[in-house]
């Protein structure tokens, strides 16, 4: 708690101190356009003043209300202060010299020397040698940091002390000092300006870091080290130039960078929405000022009107151009691999020529590099692949989220652990937020492909065990039994004539061997379509099995249940694998209620439109609480599967129990056209 609340307490005094400086510099810029000077100090409207003092004790305090230890940080609210502070000092001076008062012009000028060494220390020479973590390369800079400092305080000491020629304008100065009068003559031998020599040499500070760094941390500092050596370069040869005033802007902005795209201090979500939001209030602002201004000239006399007006558009303004301006601020700070938008139009394009599988992979990619994690990986339920992995992924410690298809659980999304140059939680919450749903879509495509794989299999298998179970029928029963019939027919053959009456014996076992072998061939036709469906049709070979199941034995040897069959719409050239289906779903149906439902009516609905709807339902015991599906439960779902149709057991709530199939009819084979329906 004490912790929180000091750097709480740094963060209101750096923000105090920032805004403080913000303010300093717009009351300056408004001295120039009051004060009547013919040969103002800054005639322009912007100097490289001006930019020192407003950026950098904003990014400033930014970094101190992440990182209050940092001295960086503090460099750069107190630099970018002294610095705005040369505004009203400029601005007294000009007020002295309109006013007449020169003499008065020497406590300004103490004041501009002061201050502006001081900033120059802080903003041009401590900051390199401190960037980026507050603390000097090694100790070999320690000398480097004191001379600098030290000649910085003599220098602006000697110009405030100094001893005013004769004759001066503005008289002798009130502040001087003559034993320190000297240094200026010292001064005043150097051909050029001591300053760029010292923040050469500073300079050299980030040209160490540099080449000590790692990749991350150099190009942290290889951004500020560019602006700062342009600067330098610039201000030697034109100084007080519009392009110095650039590229004196340009070194808070290679900190912003350095803050931004490579995660420095880790302050990127905080300049974001700081930046966000003071955009989007001044737009917005504009915006209302705007179009109250306009109303008013047309609706001078209805004010309410204005002000109703003015909300709405603003309204209507602010979140089109919050989320625009996020935009902005992804790309520009975490190039395309961040932007979300640029994420989702690069999986469009990939799924389009890409199978699931392939494309699941290409998401897994994405995520990866769109987050800078050091691996991604997905799980998809019942899938194939239902594991696919990008780069390296502690599952243990992962972040999971959840993929969700239309209330569906397909799968999870896993995550792992920030890459060095990692974005901020809330940049990444926008990309899971843009990418899971497209990864919910693949992981159920990566699903349903699946299942038809496995549906295939299952197709093969079944279509394999019945060509093994005929074939094993054919050779042990049928080919053994036609065996045994040739050999006795060769011996009846052999002994006709030697003995008349066991040859006519073995002919008799003969015609009851054919029998059998003619009950083996019906047992087999039967197995591969049931010939009443050829004889009867569908709807009569459910009928036949309706009278078939009234004729015998009901539920604990009660009575057999009444059975209604009900059918509606054509049955007559249906595909023949529906009406295998549809006859054996309602064989098991009705087997099941003679031996478990206990039942006395049952009702059977046939109905055939765009797809045949088929219902079983009985007034018996209903399921059990604790069921377990059984191998005829599994068979009629199998059935209903494998034809792309559903399968539905439950119970109603008023007893019973209902079974609902639905086969769809344009996706399955239709019948030969001369099938018999019937007979």
């Amino acid at each position: 708690m004490r912790r929180l609340t000091g750097v709480r307490t740094a963060g209101l005094v750096a923000g105090g101190l920032a805004a403080f400086s913000v303010t300093i510099v717009v009351a300056a810029a408004v001295s120039r356009f009051v004060l009547p000077v013919d040969t103002p100090v800054r005639p322009s409207v912007l100097t490289g003043d001006d930019v020192v003092g407003i950026v950098y004790p904003v990014l400033g305090a930014l970094l101190v209300v992440r990182r209050p230890r940092v001295l960086v940080g503090w460099l750069m609210v107190a630099g970018g202060l002294t610095i705005a502070l040369l505004g009203p000092s400029q601005a007294a001076y000009e007020w002295f010299a309109y006013t007449g008062d020169l003499h008065a012009q020497y406590y300004p000028m103490a004041v501009n020397a002061g201050f502006g060494a001081l900033g120059v220390l802080a903003v041009d020479q401590l900051l390199p040698l401190l960037y980026p973590d507050g603390r000097l390369p090694s100790r070999r800079w320690r000398p480097v940091a004191v001379v600098v400092s030290v000649v910085m305080v003599v220098q602006a000491v000697a110009f405030i002390c100094r001893v005013a020629p004769a004759g001066s304008p503005r008289g002798p100065n009130p502040l001087e000092v003559a034993w320190i009068d000297p240094v200026n003559d010292w001064l005043a031998v150097i051909p050029f300006n001591f300053v760029y020599p010292l923040e050469a040499v500073c300079l050299l500070s980030l040209v160490a870091r540099f080449w000590a760094a790692d990749t991350v941390r150099r190009r942290q500092i290889g951004w500020l080290l560019y602006a700062t050596a342009a600067n330098l370069i610039v201000e030697f040869w034109a100084p007080f130039s519009p392009l110095a005033m650039v590229t004196t802007a340009a070194i808070p902005v290679a900190i912003a960078v350095a803050v931004m795209r490579y995660r420095l201090y880790g302050i990127d979500t905080l300049v974001s929405r700081t930046l966000v939001a003071t955009v989007v209030v001044g737009s917005v602002g504009a915006v209302y000022l705007g179009v109250g201004a306009v109303c008013g000239l047309f609706f001078s006399e209805y004010g309410q009107v204005q002000g109703l007006a003015a909300a709405l558009f603003a309204g209507a303004f602010f979140q089109p151009l919050r989320r625009r301006l996020q935009r902005l601020l992804d790309r520009a700070f975490y190039g395309p691999i961040g932007d979300p938008e640029a994420l989702k139009r690069r999986l469009t394009r990939e799924v389009y020529s890409a199978d699931p599988a392939t494309a699941l992979a290409s998401l897994v990619s994405a995520v990866r590099e769109g987050l800078v994690v050091t691996g991604a990986a997905i799980e998809v339920r019942d899938g194939r692949p239902g594991y696919l992995e990008s780069g390296h992924i502690d599952v243990a410690t992962a972040r999971v989220v959840p993929l969700v298809w239309h209330g569906e659980d397909v799968g999870r999304l896993l995550i792992g652990a920030p890459g060095p140059r990692r974005f901020p939680a809330a940049h990444s919450e926008r990309v899971i937020n843009a990418l899971t749903p497209y990864a919910a879509d693949f992981a159920h495509a990566v699903r349903l492909t699946a299942e038809l794989q496995r549906s295939r299999e299952r197709i093969i298998g079944a279509r394999e065990e019945e060509r093994r179970k005929l074939r094993r029928d054919l050779h042990d029963g049928l080919g053994q039994s036609l065996a045994a019939m040739s050999m006795t027919l060769t011996i009846a053959r052999h002994t006709l004539r030697t003995s008349p009456e066991q040859a006519d014996h073995l002919l008799s076992d003969l015609r009851e061997g054919m029998n059998g072998v003619t009950g083996e061939i019906r047992e087999l036709v039967y197995g591969l379509r049931p010939p009443v469906l050829d004889d009867l049709g569908l709807e009569g070979a459910v009928r036949a099995l309706a009278t078939e199941a009234m004729g015998g034995p009901g539920g604990a040897g009660g009575a057999a249940p009444r059975i209604t069959v009900s059918v509606s719409g054509d049955l007559s050239s249906l595909p023949a694998a529906v009406e295998v289906a549809v006859y054996r779903i309602v064989q098991e149906a009705l087997t099941n209620v003679l031996r478990h439902a206990n039942a006395t009516t049952v009702s059977v609905t046939l109905d055939a439109g765009s797809a045949l709807s088929l219902r079983v339902r009985d007034d018996g015991v209903g399921l059990p609480e604790s069921r377990r599906g059984g191998v005829g439960t599994s068979s009629m779902r199998e059935r209903a599967a494998e034809l792309g149709g559903s399968c539905l057991i439950s119970s109603p709530p008023d007893g019973g129990t209902l079974i609902e199939v639905s086969l769809p009819l344009d996706t399955a084979v239709p019948a030969p056209a001369d099938t018999p329906a019937a007979s």
